[in-house]
C-alpha cells in the first residue's frame, strides 16, 4: 500500500493556544479511517490540514507525496475530495444538483462561464446515480432536505475520482432514516476496492459505516489511540478519550456506545 497522508510531529498553534500537539499519523491508500473525540479535540483542524486548507505551525505534513509548504496547493486540492457543512454553506442555494456536482471538475461551487465536455456531464450523471440522486438532478440545492444535501456534497467530493476523500461529520443532524441510508451508501462505497483512502470525522460511534478499517481518537489535540478499528474502539480507549465510563458493542460491522 502507498501512503497518501503522512503527518510527522504536526502542531497547530493559534493565539498561543495549542490545537494539535506533535501529532504523527499515516494513512495508506487502502485504509478507511474514522476520527473521534470530544468537542474542541482538534478533529476538524486535522481534517483541514489533510485537505491542504491550512499549514501546520510546526512539523511536516505530506499529502499525496507532496509536502505542504513546498507545493502549489491549488494543484493538490483537486486530487482531494472534501465534504463538510462549511463547504455546503458555500454552495449557492439556487444551483441545480447536477451543477453542484459538475462544478467540482473546476473546483468551483457555482456555475459561471466554464465549458464542460460531454464526458464531464456523463460522469456527473453517473455519480448522481451511484448516490441515488438522479431524480434530484434539476432540483435546487437550497430546496433539498439535510440528508439530500449531505449526499449531494459527497457526490460532489467524489466527482473528480480523488485519491483521498475527507468527510467532516457527514451524518450530523440527520434523522434516523436519512442517517441509515447515508451510512449504507458510505459503507458500500468504502468497501469497494477502487475507492480512495477515506478519512471521516464524527462524534458518534453509531455513525461509523461498515467497511471502515481504522480509527484515531483525539482529545486535547493529542492522539489517545490509533490503529485497526476493533483495537481502538474499546470501552477503555473511548472512556479515556471522552472522560466517561462507557460500554461499547460491535455487531454486524456497526458500533454502539453508552454510559456504563
Amino acid at each position: 500500500m502507498a501512503s497518501v497522508l503522512e503527518f510527522t510531529d504536526v502542531s497547530i498553534i493559534r493565539d498561543h493556544t495549542t490545537i494539535l500537539d506533535s501529532l504523527s499519523w499515516t494513512v495508506d491508500s487502502a485504509e478507511r479511517w474514522v476520527i473521534l473525540g470530544p468537542n474542541g479535540a482538534g478533529k476538524t483542524t486535522l481534517l483541514q490540514i489533510a485537505a491542504a486548507m491550512i499549514h501546520p505551525s510546526a512539523g511536516t505534513a505530506r499529502l499525496l507525496d507532496a509536502t505542504l509548504g513546498s507545493v502549489d496547493v491549488f494543484e493538490l486540492r483537486p486530487r482531494i475530495g472534501f465534504a463538510s457543512s462549511a463547504m455546503g454553506r458555500r454552495i449557492p442555494a439556487d444551483e441545480t444538483v447536477l451543477n453542484v456536482v459538475l462544478t467540482a471538475a473546476y473546483s468551483v461551487t457555482g456555475r459561471w462561464n466554464e465549458e464542460y465536455e460531454d464526458v464531464d456531464i456523463r460522469r456527473a450523471e453517473r455519480v448522481l446515480a451511484e448516490w441515488k440522486l438522479s431524480h434530484l438532478a434539476q432540483r435546487r440545492f437550497g430546496g433539498l432536505s439535510d440528508g439530500e444535501q449531505k449526499r449531494v456534497q459527497i457526490a460532489r467530493s467524489v466527482m473528480t475520482d480523488p485519491e483521498l476523500l475527507l468527510l467532516d461529520e457527514p451524518a450530523a443532524s440527520l434523522d434516523l432514516g436519512s442517517r441509515e441510508e447515508l451510512l449504507q451508501l458510505l459503507g458500500g462505497y468504502a468497501s469497494a476496492p477502487e475507492a480512495p483512502a477515506i478519512v471521516m470525522v464524527t462524534h458518534h460511534v453509531e455513525e461509523i459505516p461498515p467497511g471502515f478499517t481504522h480509527a484515531l481518537l483525539l482529545a486535547g489535540g493529542t492522539v489517545q489511540a490509533a490503529g485497526p478499528i476493533a483495537e481502538v474502539l474499546t470501552a477503555d480507549h473511548l472512556g479515556r478519550t471522552f472522560g466517561l465510563a462507557l460500554e461499547v458493542r460491535h455487531e454486524d460491522g456497526r458500533f454502539t456506545a453508552r454510559a456504563s
